[in-house]
């Protein structure tokens, strides 16, 4: 079944088409990557898809429902999850408060300063398991401020999953990281693609990365979707090579 699709989705700032007529077919709980040089549209195509953008034209389908006039609010609500673009992590709050702050906003539980934290036991327990998953549950009473780049993005992947997300676009997880912050990230994304319970579409320019993780790659160049197959087929697509990776290819099997 796909969980997402987009039509012909164009956006145009005013002459330059920064997306082009781009389509896309994701099959449900699959992993797709989407690569391209810089200026390609991948990041302008995940704000389209998040609901950052409204498009000039085309259409987007989540779980064939036409999702493309709604905020990206709703497009959360409905079970679209953006990562390492989220507004609502409070950096005075705790790591664990953010966490719970996010699974009382997906039952609809409104916060109440003069109650209690014990009545929100369940909610916490939920919290602590979220953050045992992204390797954070030292961190629990850390405030968000002090936390380290890396840490930072693993808390929002936790606040993504609390939402209970079916679908993560993942925009380039490992940019600014140190390389010993890099594998804890790869590990919690392989883990979450292992359980088979939501579909993953990323953006990484980590070549070895997208080669181990990905179901399916789509390659943007100058606004337009130019290929997409197996990563095998990807990394030998002479078009491919030739508009983008050039001799990447040769470097990764060497």
């Amino acid at each position: 079944m796909k969980i997402l699709e987009t039509k012909d989705l164009t956006i145009a700032f005013g002459g330059q088409v920064a997306v082009d007529s781009v389509n896309l077919s994701i099959a449900e709980k699959t992993f797709t990557s989407i690569i391209g040089p810089n200026g390609a549209g991948k990041t302008t195509l995940f704000n389209l898809l998040s609901g950052q953008l409204k498009p000039t034209k085309g259409k987007i389908y989540f779980k064939q429902e036409d999702v493309t006039q709604l905020s990206s609010t709703k497009r959360t609500r409905k079970g679209m999850g953006r990562s390492f673009q989220i507004t609502n992590v409070f950096p005075n709050l705790t790591v664990l408060e953010n966490v719970r702050l996010a699974v009382q906003s997906q039952v609809g539980v409104r916060y109440q300063m003069l109650r209690h934290f014990s009545a929100y036991k369940k909610m916490t327990e939920e919290a602590y398991y979220l953050l045992e998953q992204v390797m954070m549950e030292g961190k629990a009473n850390t405030l968000a401020s002090n936390l380290a780049h890396g840490e930072k993005r693993k808390l929002e992947i936790a606040m993504l999953l609390a939402l209970k997300t079916e679908l993560l676009l993942l925009d380039e997880p490992t940019a600014g990281m140190s390389l010993e912050e890099v594998p804890a990230i790869l590990k919690i994304i392989n883990d979450i693609k292992r359980s088979g319970e939501r579909t993953i579409v990323l953006i990484e320019h980590k070549m070895d990365m997208i080669m181990d993780l990905s179901d399916t790659i789509v390659v943007l160049f100058n606004g337009r979707k130019l290929a997409a197959g197996k990563p095998e087929e990807i990394m030998n697509n002479e078009t491919v090579q030739t508009a983008y990776l050039g001799g990447l290819y040769d470097d990764h099997t060497a």
